[in-house]
């Protein structure tokens, strides 16, 4: 039996691995710019309503992927408030998707790290005369080891999600089609040696991503040493 069958090609591969790549990595990037500066705010700053966000913040980091797919899709559809965007089944309805799922996970992650980095020297930086933006950038570089464990938790749960990128993305081949849809495709056409090739490539694609982050992380703790 030849591996690459009518469902995928090695185009078809390549194409999902990129579709893959891109949307998972701009959704990343984004839950990035938005979640960190307020995991941030949560856990430096005082204000009425914070523990009940931290709460809401926490218990959205275990929201049902198809919840999230469902409320996407009504949202886009032609009868959606948003549907004159036409966004349904696009790379763009998936990134949106996936940024709701793992902005929580972000979000909680950073203001955890952060909150016990701030608890540990805040007083001392204070105490030493640091003004604000020494204050800043002690803590977040102190923090800087479980921010990045939370942009890798929050990628890998962007990389391995199923169900709503397909509810939003309807699988679409060399359009929304990235490697878990065509994992699960090829799963439900028995086509099993096919579905463990893709598996290894998504692992694969994921080991690189944390090691690239895991070395840029060395390189800053080598030049904040120097």
């Amino acid at each position: 039996m030849n591996i690459f069958t009518d469902l995928f090609t090695i185009n078809d591969v390549l194409t999902s691995l990129l579709i893959t790549l891109v949307v998972s990595g701009t959704s990343v990037l984004i839950a990035i710019l938005i979640g960190i500066p307020i995991g941030i705010l949560l856990a430096i700053k005082q204000f009425t309503g914070k523990e009940k966000i931290i709460l809401i913040s926490n218990t959205l980091t275990g929201l049902p992927p198809t919840v999230v797919g469902l409320l996407v899709y009504l949202a886009l559809t032609k009868t959606g408030p948003l549907g004159f965007f036409e966004l349904l089944f696009t790379p763009q309805a998936m990134i949106i998707a996936q940024v709701i799922l793992i902005l929580p996970i972000i979000i909680s992650l950073t203001e955890s790290t952060v909150r016990v980095s701030y608890n540990k020297i805040g007083d001392t930086i204070v105490s030493l005369g640091a003004d604000k933006k020494q204050i800043m950038r002690a803590i977040i570089n102190e923090s800087r080891n479980g921010i990045n464990v939370a942009i890798l938790t929050a990628f890998g749960r962007a990389i391995s999600e199923v169900g709503a990128v397909l509810m939003v993305g309807g699988g679409i081949r060399y359009f929304t089609r990235n490697l878990t849809v065509g994992i699960l495709f090829a799963v439900e056409l028995g086509e099993f040696n096919l579905a463990i090739i893709l598996a290894i490539i998504l692992l694969l694609f994921a080991f690189c991503v944390n090691i690239i982050v895991t070395n840029i992380q060395g390189r800053r703790k080598i030049w904040i040493s120097n």
